[in-house]
């Protein structure tokens, strides 16, 4: 079922979308090499709970910690561990989400660390870019597949390091998002053969974007630990997500610290006023 939320509901999913937003801000101010994904858990938690906001990755289905930090071939949902230790030249995927007065926040970014391959930084600018193009594509009145086609039409227009195609990650997708974190609709990142339009794009719904990006194929594998999502063939990846609702003057991306405003605006998905 989707969720339509109040102007006053929508203001508490705001307050959630700034700790987030705050959050990883101080996270990609921390990764340094020789880290560990246990150490950037443990910042999280004292940010979120430092504001009177509660992580909404800890316990759920069982998660055991605040964020997802996933490095290198590790693409989504990957558990902080003492073990996992941050190197120069990895690329690691920090996936954040917080709750205010019941509704949740939930944003990604993936953070080069040191000195990085010319290549991951271009995975990563992709991977980024094809987020917020898929984020200037809705409008009200629009229809779900709007944001789905602009993500992949980004991703397809970019010219591949190695001459080869991205991997565009079909099983895990953006979603709907309010008083729980996952909710109708899904977000597909691509525009399959007989994917419906989807429901129209109205005030009061909230979405969570998330594009995953491989250097390699497309192709996935979950880990014996039942959560972290690895690509097949070992190859680096990238995520970057944003949870945004709709304005008459455009996308308002919550849990940006400006709103999106800036890159919003250089893409031309806001109308200016006054």
């Amino acid at each position: 079922m989707i969720q339509i939320k109040s102007e006053a509901e929508i203001a508490s999913m705001r307050e959630a979308g700034l700790v987030v937003g705050r959050t990883l801000h101080k996270l990609q101010a921390a990764v340094a090499p020789g880290m560990t994904t246990a150490d950037l858990d443990a910042i999280a938690e004292e940010s979120i709970r430092g504001e009177g906001a509660v992580p909404s990755f800890k316990g759920y289905r069982g998660f055991p910690a605040c964020i997802c930090t996933s490095i290198n071939s590790e693409i989504v949902h990957g558990i902080p561990s003492a073990k996992a230790v941050i190197r120069d030249g990895d690329v690691v995927s920090i996936d954040c989400g917080a709750i205010v007065d019941g509704y949740h926040g939930d944003a990604a970014v993936t953070v080069p660390v040191g000195t990085v391959r010319p290549e991951l930084l271009e995975l990563l600018r992709v991977t980024e870019e094809s987020l917020w193009h898929g984020i200037a594509a809705a409008r009200l009145g629009g229809r779900l597949i709007d944001i789905s086609r602009a993500i992949e039409g980004y991703i397809r227009s970019q010219s591949h390091p190695g001459g080869a195609s991205w991997g565009i990650v079909e099983e895990y997708v953006g979603h709907g998002i309010g008083t729980e974190m996952h909710q109708d609709p899904q977000v597909y990142n691509y525009v399959g053969r007989r994917m419906a339009r989807g429901p129209e794009l109205v005030r009061g719904l909230a979405l969570a974007v998330e594009p995953m990006v491989n250097l390699g194929t497309r192709s996935t594998r979950v880990l014996e630990d039942g959560w972290t999502v690895v690509t097949q063939d070992g190859a680096p990846s990238a995520h970057f997500e944003h949870t945004f609702t709709l304005t008459e003057a455009g996308p308002w991306v919550l849990t940006a610290l400006d709103g999106g405003e800036a890159r919003l605006k250089e893409l031309g998905a806001l109308r200016l006023t006054g």
